[in-house]
């Protein structure tokens, strides 16, 4: 095993989370490059539900969350999966609030109804609307908060069940669970709107 292999090992990558707030650039510079690729794969996954052009490119949107993410000092990093779902929450926020300025800039919004079959469909066609699809799982938040952080980590983070097990702690069954629960509602809710 080479020095990169050993730094990329998920408890190496623990231990450089638990430095990244002791104000240290180094870390932070060389923890970048150590989560670059999978930062770039959560970004993917959260831009491939977006329309065609958007204006965030995967780069963009990996950059400005690390700089959210970096100024994070008094989070208790608890392992390479919590910092990832947490950005993967982050990166939701920052498209959302990019597409809210857009249509404040627009001044009026193209409404698109929303009717699903499948949750995993949501965003795989142009035109869907982030704003929507965020506003209902605000809440449903409120209703089943656990179940929300599944639907977060996993339709918008791109995160396979046993990781959101993982970053959540608690079983794979229960994760499963959830993702039925929450995606039968939100299908539901998103039909009304």
């Amino acid at each position: 095993m080479n020095a990169l292999d050993d730094e990329l090992d998920p408890a190496a990558v623990t231990q450089w989370l638990q430095q990244l707030g002791a104000a240290r650039p180094e870390v932070s510079s060389q923890l970048f490059e150590r989560l670059y690729t999978e930062l770039k794969r959560l970004a993917r996954s959260h831009l491939r539900r977006e329309a065609p052009g958007h204006t965030l490119s995967t780069t963009a949107l990996v950059h400005e969350a690390w700089f959210r993410m970096a100024e994070q000092n008094r989070t208790a990093w608890q392992s390479r999966a919590h910092f990832l779902s947490v950005t993967s929450i982050m990166m939701r926020r920052i498209l959302v609030s990019h597409e809210v300025a857009y249509r404040a800039a627009k001044r009026e919004a193209d409404l698109v109804p929303l009717t699903l079959e499948h949750l995993e469909n949501i965003g795989a066609t142009a035109g869907s609307d982030v704003v929507a699809v965020h506003e209902a799982l605000l809440a449903f938040e409120a209703i089943d908060p656990r179940a929300a952080k599944v639907v977060e980590l996993r339709f918008f983070g791109g995160l396979e069940n046993e990781e959101v097990a993982e970053a959540l702690g608690i079983s794979l069954a229960t994760v499963k669970r959830d993702w039925t629960l929450a995606r039968a509602w939100l299908e539901r809710e998103l039909a009304q709107r």
